[in-house]
């Protein structure tokens, strides 16, 4: 794996983590790191013996990623703006698409972009001291990374624009209550959590997981039939080796060893 200036990558056979690695900028996203996130997420896909999922967090204990670095954005203008949320957007994109299931380990502070990037992720598991909101309004802008778009999906079209016209930053419990996050752990056993899920996720069929993903996704996608889309992903699975030996294992009444082929 490349070594990275502002992000640390670790791979063990089952499980990679992705760590920002900015603590005294409270992990904030700039448009270095949002480029090394894309290129991690991509060495990680493309390695011989690809890892079952991913966990993404933040280095410390305040901050999953506190949003984005404002140094430059008085700066930037029209075509700069329009380019850091293009950026941006492609990177998180990648997140949500991505084959294998990356858990957001929010570890603290997630807040503009941090969220963004949290809520780019399949699943997000948060710690009791976590706090999240989206307070670009406060800063004369609006979300430019699909904060407008993905937040309604998870907790509704009133809820989402009260959170994003307010700019009110939420506790994780509050997270929790409105379908945010999947759960809220104490800090210390937030990464033993998220190895917990992303074991039993690997303990099942890679082949049905990535599809899985991919169905659901389409489902928000307007260029696809999400329907049509889950006939296709069940035929495939169907004609799999894995749909062998999963039938095979249950009958025989033992654990199946799935090849994701």
């Amino acid at each position: 794996m490349t070594k990275f200036e502002n992000i640390e990558v670790a791979v063990d056979a089952k499980i990679a983590t992705i760590t920002i690695n900015r603590p005294k900028a409270l992990n904030a996203l700039n448009y270095e790191t949002i480029e090394e996130l894309g290129n991690a997420l991509d060495e990680i896909l493309n390695l011989e013996n690809r890892p079952a999922g991913i966990i993404l967090t933040g280095s410390g204990d305040k901050a999953f990623a506190a949003g984005a670095d404002l140094k430059k954005f008085p700066e930037l203008g029209f075509e700069g703006g329009k380019q850091l949320s293009k950026q941006g957007n492609e990177v998180f994109n990648k997140f949500e698409n991505s084959p294998i299931p990356v858990i957001a380990a929010i570890n603290g502070f997630a807040l503009g972009g941090g969220l963004e990037l949290a809520m780019a992720c399949h699943l997000r598991i948060a710690s009791f001291n976590a706090k999240m909101g989206q307070p670009e309004a406060k800063l004369g802008l609006t979300p430019g990374y699909a904060a407008t778009q993905r937040l309604p999906r998870y907790i509704g079209k009133a809820q989402a624009l009260y959170l994003l016209l307010t700019a009110e930053m939420i506790k994780a419990e509050r997270a929790l209550e409105l379908g945010l996050v999947n759960e809220v752990v104490e800090a210390d056993s937030l990464r033993e959590r998220c190895v917990e899920i992303l074991n039993t996720i690997g303990g099942l069929a890679p082949l049905a997981i990535t599809e899985i993903i991919r169905c659901v996704n389409a489902y928000y996608d307007p260029k696809l039939d999400g329907y049509e889309e889950e006939v296709e992903s069940f035929g495939k699975c169907m004609d799999s080796k894995d749909l062998q030996e999963g039938v095979s294992a249950f009958m025989e009444k033992r654990k199946a060893n799935f090849t994701g082929e």
